[in-house]
């Protein structure tokens, strides 16, 4: 009986306990933000290659602090235990790497300027790391260093031990810099020019220093060597160190902000913090966020869900950043990484459609229609001033990966009702990629005079990925037609390129049931090997990419022999072993690892190509099998710790992807009115959209066993499609979902409840 007692007792606090651990009410989201998410990456191994990045949403400027040597695009990583400096930061991914980016450092004891003799070590135990705020005690130092962020500025608190040689370091990096120091406004100004690749030849970020205390000491540094009789110097690596006297707690503030534009732009920008003291910046901060992460508001899931959700929408509110300033006159102004002027209007960067036209801008076009509309401007002043459109703009145009995506992120924003911006010359521009190649090959159509005359870019004339290219081709040719169609362009050039998107065709291979590449003479390549990475295809496998045709699922399906077939097929994917040939590469890559170690057979989640997969389930009868998978990816590659994500997280489309089937639907076909529909993660979410209206999503009886959909309805009366309409959606309501621990194996099998195909279409 006692040990009976004990059991009973013990299940009694653990049921008490797990209830407690259900989130019912969020009235402070930004608290739930892990910024660490994704942090415990190295090259080999990605689980996010992200960083803490203490900024505003779409902040021109990110800080972080820095772990890596100078240079190296693992700028900071979690297991690191020594932290170099505070960097002010633009970095988009370690695989892009950095520009526009300086160091601060505090330390005591003898001056020290390199960045090895100044580190110090540190312990997460002893950090604190929010969005709007972030706290370090460098234990070396006896320092402890917090920083608040504005969108181009920051507040800098440094509290220091009883010494007389308290000092603060500004290293100005290599590869061309200028240090200034003011003593008598305490004030320190220079620029930088290292960056990674993208920019004019004129390329400086201005900044400006103010600190609230005297110079005690100063001098200058050209790399390691000490210019104490100077007080400014432009070389290849320059930087400062300034030194106090202070009293034990002593705090020495500092205001930094910085500029594409000028010197005095940076001061102007300092104006952003004004007189706040530290404190009312954070405050603020934290305000900015609260406003962006309330605007969905979830219920009913566990700490770790919720947690998971917001850290997600913090990700999806980064990129891509503001690239513009605000002048003296109060006008929008942006320095042009294209052509180096100082231009009027708005400017945005740090983002490569590759990843981001598939969840990411569909988020933006749901929850933030002005935002991407200022975005859209954007891109006619890239087109203008660079003479194409950016496929993965940092600043500038970057040569990395394929397709002419951008085609995608105009479509969907226009044909989703965004409007205040010049759509003609946006269409001008997406026209000249779907017949021209760039200078780079990441610009216009590497391939396209192949593309156009055969249907296909060949295996066999010396152009990698061609296959990828030519199903990501296909698709943004899609979204042309549609955005044509909308723009009552002629018919003869609304027809060619309806034509052009069946181009998918041409790749799939009968007897494999997978797309394949294609050689100029008309026959497949050989050998083949569906499980090969890179080659044909990008970052991925024919396994992966056979599933590419967004915009006609329908017409994959009757290529593969109809629904059973194409459930057979996807059901291969999760199946099939995690098997790889790796030869392409000659090593095996990190997204390789990730698929490998992930437990989903050949599913790679953590890479792009095959995200919206797991969704086409619903064009064939077989909606369950999404809900299972949509949850088990969810529960199984997502978790609010350091090594919480399943490969790149790549400017939030991977976060947005989460916060999409976290809500119930996803955007599979961007350039459609359509989301497909999962199944929610949570017992409720609120959705304050822009218009004013409230979208509800109900799911009373949802629950880790309650995964499955048994019946959804949609402002109270029944509902039977696999889909939900934006503008439906735009209109606020509730859709409810009733959930069951068994599938509904009658809803939503028969072709009227199916998503958009081209095939279906009537014209």
């Amino acid at each position: 009986m006692r040990t009976s007692s004990t059991l009973l007792l013990f299940l009694l606090i653990f049921t008490k306990t797990m209830t407690a651990q259900t989130v019912s009410q969020v009235t402070d989201p930004v608290e739930y933000v892990n910024v660490l998410m994704g942090t415990d990456s190295k090259p080999s191994l990605s689980n996010g290659n992200t960083y803490p990045a203490i900024a505003l949403p779409w902040g021109m400027n990110f800080w972080m602090p820095q772990t890596g040597r100078m240079g190296d695009g693992w700028a900071y990583t979690y297991a690191a235990d020594k932290i170099r400096g505070f960097k002010q930061t633009h970095q988009p991914s370690p695989w892009m790497n950095d520009y526009g980016q300086f160091a601060i450092m505090p330390v005591t004891g003898k001056i020290r300027f390199d960045e090895n003799e100044r580190a110090s070590w540190f312990s997460h135990k002893s950090e604190i790391a929010r969005p709007y705020y972030y706290k370090v005690y460098l234990a070396d130092h006896n320092v402890t260093t917090e920083i608040a962020p504005t969108e181009r500025a920051a507040r800098f608190r440094f509290t220091f031990p009883q010494t007389d040689s308290a000092s603060v370091v500004i290293d100005a990096l290599d590869k061309g810099s200028f240090i200034k120091i003011i003593p008598g406004e305490n004030k320190i100004i220079g620029y930088t020019t290292k960056n990674s690749g993208g920019v004019p030849d004129n390329f400086k970020n201005y900044f400006v220093l103010i600190f609230d205390k005297p110079f005690a000491h100063h001098t200058v540094f050209r790399g390691k060597q000490p210019e104490s009789q100077l007080l400014e110097l432009q070389a290849d690596h320059v930087g400062a160190v300034v030194g106090f006297k202070t009293r034990k707690g002593e705090v020495v503030n500092v205001r930094v902000a910085s500029s594409f534009i000028s010197p005095e732009q940076a001061e102007l920008n300092l104006n952003e913090i004004g007189s706040d003291p530290f404190e009312t910046v954070a405050q603020k901060a934290k305000a900015a966020w609260n406003k962006e992460l309330s605007r969905i508001k979830i219920e009913g899931g566990t700490v770790d869900q919720t947690r998971t959700f917001y850290s997600c929408l913090y990700r999806s509110l980064l990129f891509p950043r503001k690239f513009y300033e605000i002048d003296a006159s109060k006008k929008v102004v942006h320095y042009s990484p294209y052509n180096g002027k100082v231009l009027p209007g708005y400017l945005f960067t740090d983002t490569g459609f590759w990843d981001t036209f598939r969840s990411l801008f569909p988020f933006l076009n749901l929850m933030y229609p002005t935002l991407n509309a200022q975005m859209q401007e954007g891109l006619v002043n890239a087109y203008k001033e660079g003479g194409w459109l950016p496929e993965w703009a940092s600043p500038g145009l970057r040569n990395t990966m394929i397709g002419s995506n951008s085609a995608s992120i105009v479509a969907d924003a226009y044909l989703k009702g965004l409007r205040g911006y010049d759509i003609n010359t946006l269409y001008e521009a997406v026209l000249k990629n779907s017949e021209n190649e760039g200078p780079l090959d990441a610009v216009g159509r590497r391939g396209v005079q192949y593309y156009n005359k055969l249907g296909y870019v060949p295996y066999d004339v010396k152009i990698n990925e061609n296959a990828a290219r030519t199903l990501e081709y296909a698709y943004a040719d899609f979204t042309i037609y549609q955005l044509a169609k909308a723009l009552k362009r002629p018919q003869a050039e609304i027809d060619r390129f309806a034509k052009r998107s069946q181009n998918y065709r041409n790749l799939f291979d009968p007897a494999t049931g997978l797309m394949r590449g294609k050689n100029q003479d008309g026959t497949f390549q050989k050998p083949f090997n569906p499980f090969k990475w890179g080659d044909a295809f990008t970052e991925g496998n024919s396994w992966h990419y056979t599933w590419s045709v967004f915009h006609d699922v329908q017409g994959l399906i009757g290529l593969m022999g109809g629904p059973k077939n194409f459930v057979a097929k996807l059901d291969s994917v999760f199946t099939l072993p995690p098997v790889f040939d790796e030869s392409y590469y000659g090593s095996v890559i990190h997204e390789i690892r990730e698929m490998q170690i992930a437990d989903m057979g050949n599913y790679a989640h953590g890479n792009q190509p095959i995200q919206h997969m797991i969704y086409l389930y619903n064009y064939a009868g077989a909606p369950w099998k999404t809900q299972y998978w949509v949850r088990e990816t969810m529960n199984r590659l997502y978790l609010p710790t350091p090594d919480g994500y399943c490969g790149d997280e790549d400017n939030g489309q991977t976060s947005a992807w989460y916060v999409f089937s976290a809500l119930g639907f996803y955007p599979v076909c961007p350039g459609t009115d359509q989301y497909v529909l999962g199944a929610p993660l949570f017992k409720k979410a609120t959705l304050q959209l822009e218009n004013g209206k409230k979208l509800i999503i109900n799911a009373p009886t949802n629950s880790e066993k309650n995964r499955y959909v048994d019946a959804v309805k949609v402002n109270g009366k029944p509902y039977a499609a696999n889909w939900l309409s934006h503008q439906a959606l735009l209109q606020g309501g509730t859709v409810e979902f009733t959930m069951r621990p068994t599938p509904n194996q009658q809803r939503g099998t028969q072709p009227s409840a199916f998503p958009y195909s081209f095939s279906n279409e009537k014209r």
